[in-house]
């Protein structure tokens, strides 16, 4: 089992910029891809960003390619997300995910709230 402590959320304006952290503990970190998603109040949970376990794979939803950057730190346990040119409709509770061995995204962080004003 893997436990998940997402940080970095808050408040800004529309256009400025927040970095998200998750810090992972539990079985070998390396081994296993992590995500982001997010969830605006009432509305499903959706697809952010991915990662691989080594870092070489990375996937983005189209709604924030060239804005937000995953990265990792495997090292550190960690993965990060930055989030720049911020819109107020990236307002959500924003969760850090690991993939499974089965590769479904089974262990979830409590998330963290990120609010863009406009």
């Amino acid at each position: 089992q893997v436990q998940l402590v997402e940080s970095g959320g808050g408040s800004v304006q529309a256009g400025g910029s927040l970095k998200l952290s998750c810090v992972a503990s539990g079985r070998s970190f390396r081994s296993y891809g992590m995500g982001w998603f997010r969830q605006v109040s009432g509305e499903g949970r959706e697809f952010v960003a991915s990662i691989s376990g080594d870092g070489v794979f990375l996937r983005y939803a189209d709604f924030v390619k060239g804005r937000f950057t995953i990265s990792r730190d495997n090292g550190k346990n960690s993965i990060y997300l930055q989030m720049n040119s911020l819109k107020p409709e990236d307002t959500a509770v924003y969760y850090c995910a690991a993939q499974t061995l089965g590769g479904a995204f089974g262990s979830w962080g409590q998330g963290t709230q990120v609010t863009v004003s406009s």
